[in-house]
């Protein structure tokens, strides 16, 4: 046979190229592979394939296919090709072997998507409805079967693995030690499932210690959520690899474990990469999606704001986490937990403390880049770097050189190294036996869906069992019922057989009552037993009751979901360690070089809103403004000045309940000329909501409270430390009644006291801790029984030193409780009128009493305004401060304090402005006039 009309396998050459061969399989996912590599190396052949239309060459590799074809006869194959002539004749031998005839693209093609496949479902991809991996399940199933519960002693992790490769997972044992390693690890699992005893690695990536020297067991939150109801036919078991065994297909989880935990792993053409979060949210947005199905991504938000990472962290922003919950992908940026110490005052010295560093991140890989920066130059101001991390903690204590900036420092390593990286989520899962991008509410529902299907089967099992076990004591009974005639029968019996057959016709009973009256010893036939199987009787007919009763509605199973994952939620949840900022996709800021520096800001009533710096205003003490507060829009004035700090959060409360939050830095700075920027431009604010209400925070503390009062006279206390998270679009702060609008936030502590008074002239005085503390979404309690007509006009606090050294006087001889002395209320009425009245008039009192009169007004005359004044104190023992009035026309009027005299709860006050034709007060304000231009220098004491 001529070379160039033959090819044979067994030639060496010829042999290499059936090598090449086997590399041409073309990818579902991909571009199929040129083959112009194979022509240009082999002129002479071709591969034909349905579609090919050119001549044939003297030599051909025909690829037909056998499938189906009768006329073959039955060969030994060995999936080689099959080399024929141009004639058709066969060129190669079939005695050689057997010989599968095929086109090369389409076997190609099959056995690629059978392996993709077979990686998809089988490896890399968890399943949905119990969140792991097939190499996961099979461990813990292994375990479970050992008995290696988390109450026995622990076993060498060699006989698990070896336990599972012979049974379930026929691969390396590398492959199933690295995924029990894993379940073990604290850092690498937000919940783990496996407890593990020895060297399980590290942070740092270093390997774990070999197998015959670890030993592990089960997590008590493994059996309680995965392998609780294994027992009760909740799952499909199937055939093992050489079907000698069953395993379940998926473990009953109680909890979305892939949530829970995340995952990740890659495939053929696809990956998945989910991250973990805190068992307590996901239980919150459980429960919350079980009662409203139809619940919005916002709405879920409320439950589960976003990942929760095992190592910590902060969470730059939540675009990518809104993102990455809508459509299964999305981008969250992480950043390491810093501290700034001070090592030398004198010097100035101080040096960056690492202690959380973002997820999957090598801690011993980060010292090293930090090192080799500072080496090459690219990093400034470092002078040493080491680990001081323990069994306490992570500390890599970063020392600065003198005069370095700690923030700029921070900032470069932000954005220099790992201490700032990105988790690329991509929540794919098999659903329904295909992989699929999931958002969360598509993966909570299948949760659900599969959960509800778990229960339906164990109360279908348990019901099952009840009423078998029923049907035997109630047989059983019968036989105690008639001893006597049971014991004849028995007695007259030739055999057992004879004696269940004249059991049966003499009771009507079934052939298992009868074996199970045979079966009884004689021992049991006392009273006492025949009063336990009455009460066993009983308690089953409870169970099926509830059984029954369990199964009859898809409401009933759902309530049952819920209160087993609160159960788990109450045992097993621990707080969140990933911490929410509200930054713009985790992009480095200003803030890290921005100085915290006081400054003022101003808002005025139609939602202008400017920053300006303390020097304009010559700000002492508690701020200070001078000669004007600037150019406003007409019928435009001034409702609210504050004095912060550049770093501080701003919480801004609107009329509808909402609270929105912004760094102080983030206000456009101005001229005090200027007329300021409209909140619009900085909050998401909804059509016709105005700001009533703006609170610097510098710190969330967790003894500050804000107090909230509406117009209807509905007054809670919210911790602060609530409102450390809001988004950019704003959070529920209080529920409002239809016509109701949150007007006041104070900030307040359990021992201060609170002032409220109602547009009558009605005052109560109250304790801020008889407040009850209530969470934001809650519409609080009654403040005052107010009249029809009647509402709330303001509200003021008492700090306790005040009120403390008010009793203090009260209680000196000769003293009748009622001093003249201040602090003082100071009342403004629409009309112009105002008068002080000390506070030693009002008593303490509870909420939701009428209140004291606390000034008569007319009958077309309200109250505008309620302060405490006597704050600063002049050499006299008079208030200094001062009252600004502004009318509703834009006249101005102020008036020293201690000009308005003192009177009685029942008086009528004095003029304060005259409204002839300026029509009624519109607002007012209460500052303090200083040593210092007394008609220019403003100091703001409140408003």
């Amino acid at each position: 046979m001529k070379p160039s009309s033959s090819f044979n396998l067994h030639n060496p050459s010829s042999m290499a190229f059936s090598s090449a061969l086997r590399l041409l399989t073309v990818s579902p996912f991909t571009p199929a592979i040129r083959l112009s590599f194979l022509r240009r190396t082999t002129p002479d052949i071709r591969f034909l394939s349905a579609s090919s239309r050119r001549r044939p060459s003297s030599a051909s590799i025909k690829a037909s296919s056998a499938v189906g074809r009768r006329d073959e006869p039955e060969q030994d194959g060995n999936g080689s090709l099959a080399v024929v002539d141009s004639d058709g004749s066969d060129v190669v031998k079939r005695s050689e072997g057997r010989i599968v005839l095929t086109e090369l693209h389409k076997e190609a093609t099959e056995a690629y998507m059978a392996y993709a496949m077979s990686v998809l479902l089988g490896r890399a991809l968890p399943d949905v409805r119990d969140g792991l991996k097939p190499v996961h399940r099979r461990i813990l199933f292994a375990m479970h079967e050992l008995g290696l519960s988390s109450k026995k002693p622990f076993k060498k992790c060699a006989r698990v693995v070896g336990e599972v490769l012979g049974k379930f997972h026929p691969h390396g044992d590398s492959a199933v030690y690295d995924s029990m390693v894993r379940m073990a690890q604290d850092f690498s699992l937000r919940s783990p499932l496996v407890s593990g005893h020895g060297n399980f690695g590290s942070i740092d990536a270093d390997p774990p210690a070999a197998m015959r020297y670890t030993e592990c067991r089960l997590e008590e939150l493994a059996e309680a959520m995965l392998l609780a109801d294994l027992d009760q036919d909740t799952v499909n078991f199937v055939p093992n690899f050489d079907n000698s065994q069953k395993e379940p297909s998926v473990l009953p989880a109680r909890l979305p474990t892939l949530l829970l935990n995340g995952a990740s792993g890659i495939a053929v053409g696809m990956a998945t990469n989910i991250p973990p979060h805190n068992l307590g949210e996901v239980v919150d947005v459980l429960c919350a999606i079980i009662h409203n199905p139809e619940a919005t991504l916002q709405e879920l938000l409320e439950y589960m704001p976003g990942p929760d990472f095992p190592t910590g962290g902060l969470i730059m922003g939540n675009l990518g986490i809104l993102e990455a919950y809508r459509t299964g992908r999305g981008r969250v940026v992480v950043r390491g937990k810093t501290d700034v110490e001070l090592l030398d005052s004198k010097l100035k010295r101080s040096a960056i403390i690492i202690k959380e560093i973002p997820y999957q991140t090598n801690k011993s890989a980060l010292v090293e880049k930090i090192a080799d920066l500072v080496e090459n130059k690219s990093l400034d101001g470092i002078s040493d770097i080491r680990d001081e991390s323990d069994r306490s903690g992570m500390r890599v204590v970063i020392e600065l050189k003198r005069g370095s900036d700690p923030l700029i420092v921070l900032n470069n390593l932000y954005r220099l190294t790992s201490l700032q990286s990105t988790f690329s989520c991509n929540m794919v899962g098999i659903l329904n036996g295909q992989p699929k991008q999931m958002g969360l509410k598509e993966i909570l529902q299948a949760f659900l869906d599969f959960r509800c299907s778990v229960v339906e089967r164990r109360a279908r099992f348990q019901l099952s069992k009840a009423q078998q076990r029923r049907h035997i004591v109630e047989g059983i009974l019968v036989g105690f019922n008639n001893l006597d005639a049971v014991i004849r029968i028995i007695r007259g019996a030739s055999s057992n057989s004879i004696a269940a057959a004249g059991l049966r016709n003499e009771f009507n009973l079934s052939e298992k009552q009868a074996e199970a009256l045979l079966d009884m010893s004689l021992r049991r036939l006392t009273l006492r037993e025949s009063e336990h199987f009455l009460a066993e009787n009983k308690s089953l007919i409870e169970q099926i009751s509830k059984l029954e009763e369990l199964l009859s509605t898809r409401k009933n199973i759902l309530e049952l979901i819920e209160h087993e994952a609160i159960d788990l939620k109450n045992k097993f949840a621990s707080p969140r360690r990933s911490i929410l900022e509200d930054t713009d996709n985790g992009q480095l800021e200003d803030i890290d070089v921005i100085p915290n520096e006081e400054m003022l800001l101003a808002l005025s009533g139609k939602g202008y809103l400017k920053r300006m710096k303390p020097n304009t205003f010559n700000l002492q003490h508690r701020g200070t403004i001078g000669k004007s507060v600037g150019k406003l829009k007409m019928n435009d004035s001034m409702s609210d000045f504050i004095v912060c700090r550049t770093h501080d959060y701003v919480l801004y409360f609107s009329d509808k309940g909402t609270v929105y939050s912004a760094r102080a830095y983030k206000i456009p700075e101005c001229s005090r000329t200027a007329s300021g920027t409209p909140l619009v431009q900085i909050l998401s604010l909804s059509d016709g909501e105005r700001i009533t209400s703006i609170i610097p925070v510098s710190e969330f503390t967790e003894d500050q409270f804000l107090l909230m009062l509406t117009v209807q006279g509905y007054v809670k206390r919210v911790p602060l430390n609530s409102f450390s998270s809001i988004r950019s679009t704003g959070i529920i702060a209080t529920q409002l009644v239809p016509g109701d609008e949150l007007k006041w936030v104070r900030c307040c502590t359990n021992d201060d006291f609170v002032a409220m008074a109602s547009l009558n002239g009605k005052v109560i005085l109250c304790l801020c801790s008889k407040i009850r503390t209530q969470g934001r979404n809650t519409r609080g309690a009654p403040a005052m029984r107010l009249k029809e007509g009647d509402r709330m006009a303001s509200v003021d606090i008492i700090p306790a030193a005040m009120w403390n050294n008010l009793e203090t006087i009260s209680k000196l001889p000769g003293s009748n409780g009622k001093s003249q002395d201040g602090p003082w209320l100071l009342f403004i009425s629409e009309s112009g009128h105002g008068k002080r009245v000390p506070l030693s008039y009002f008593r303490m009192s509870s909420l939701k009493r009428a209140g004291l009169i606390g000034y008569k007004f007319s009958a077309d005359d309200c109250l505008a305004a309620v302060f405490v004044v006597g704050f600063t104190l002049a050499e006299d023992g008079e208030s200094d401060e001062q009252v600004v009035l502004v009318s509703q026309s834009g006249t101005v009027n102020r008036i020293k304090v201690r000009d308005i005299s003192i009177q009685s709860r029942f008086a009528r006050g004095v003029i304060l402005m005259r409204l002839d034709h300026a029509g009624k007060i519109q607002s007012a304000s209460l500052i303090s006039a200083t040593e210092c231009e007394p008609e220019e220098v403003l100091d703001i004491a409140q408003v």
